[in-house]
């Protein structure tokens, strides 16, 4: 008494009862869950109707041992709530599922040579096929030049200094269209609220803002740099508040144009009426900020779709020399822009 059941768990599926109820071989099941050639249609039907009956699932490992292929792809990633660092991973690995891929993420703190490194070989060890790196920060670049690894490397990021395929938005290109669209509307000069100087965008972007006012023969203001935090893009608008001639502001992300926006409204000057601010990424919440912020959409869903088509043609044998790939960026317009107002 008691003992009514004990025993009698129902056991996995295996491939031969799938086998059995298709009325095949092992070897067909294994070719079609391989997506083999040369099986006939009715009979893969077979086996597919057996597969969803039973709720098989293969084992992976097994699998892996037999095609060499995990189907298994690692990205090592900026610890960072930031939405360009984290809309990167998510873009990559949606492409990586649209592609037939398993991801396994390993997040760092610190994008230092030793920690990269040592991510990549704990990714390697787990079977990996290919590694895609989130390099955001020049120190990520110049780690993953240096990296040792017997797996395909593909880096998401920018820059140039990087021995591996780099995929990039077009962050210079960007803050020259945001630049030169204020220009455009009258304004004399632009001045910008760049971000930490040790991160590529920032960079590029700064570079960006800068050659487009030198080519429009505009002085350059002196560089207001914040953190990405709304906080530090609030504490840059209450400086630049003070200024009496400033009529329009391009911020280097949008969480900073947020901070400017607030900034702007404690001090008495409105946005656009007296200063227009432009930022950069296009976040959610861009189109509800009071007024909707004019800014710089990246396309993050190709970023990790072409990371990814990289990384496929080096497992399919496709060479590459180091590439640098850049995705365009497009501007937004919307209500935070304004024409120079008449002095």
């Amino acid at each position: 008494m008691g003992t009514e059941g004990a025993g009698t768990e129902q056991r996995q599926p295996v491939m031969a009862d799938v086998a059995k109820l298709a009325g095949v071989s092992h070897q067909t099941v294994s070719r079609v869950l391989n997506g083999a050639p040369h099986v006939r249609p009715d009979t893969r039907d077979r086996v597919l109707a057996a597969i969803r009956e039973l709720d098989y699932r293969p084992n992976s490992a097994a699998r892996a041992l037999v095609t060499r292929r995990s189907q298994t792809l690692g990205v090592v990633s900026f610890d960072s709530t930031l939405y360009g660092p984290a809309s990167m991973l998510e873009g990559i690995e949606q492409a990586a599922r649209s592609a037939g891929y398993f991801v396994s993420v390993t997040s760092l703190r610190s994008l230092d040579g030793r920690s990269i490194q040592e991510a990549v070989d704990r990714l390697r060890d787990q079977g990996v096929e290919g590694v895609v790196v989130i390099a955001p920060q020049t120190s990520a670049v110049s780690a993953v030049a240096r990296l040792s690894s017997s797996v395909p490397l593909v880096a998401v990021g920018s820059g140039t200094q990087s021995q591996v395929p780099v995929v990039s938005v077009d962050n210079r290109t960007g803050a020259e269209a945001a630049t030169r669209h204020l220009l455009d509307l009258g304004h004399r000069t632009v001045h910008h609220v760049a971000g930490p100087a040790n991160w590529l965008e920032s960079r590029d972007r700064e570079e960006g803002w800068r050659s487009t006012l030198e080519a429009a023969g505009a002085i350059a203001p002196e560089v207001e740099r914040g953190d990405w935090s709304a906080r530090s893009g609030y504490q840059a608008g209450l400086r630049i508040a003070e200024l009496g001639d400033v009529s329009a502001v391009f911020c280097a992300n949008d969480h900073m144009a947020l901070g400017l926006l607030r900034a702007f409204h404690e001090a008495g000057r409105s946005v656009p009426g007296d200063i227009s601010v432009v930022g950069f990424d296009d976040i959610p919440e861009a189109a509800y900020f009071i007024p909707p912020l004019t800014t710089v959409r990246q396309d993050f869903g190709e970023l990790g779709r072409r990371a990814l088509e990289l990384l496929v043609e080096e497992l399919d044998g496709v060479a590459h020399p180091p590439t640098q790939a850049q995705i365009s960026a497009e501007m937004v317009l919307r209500r935070s822009v304004g024409p120079a107002a008449r002095r």
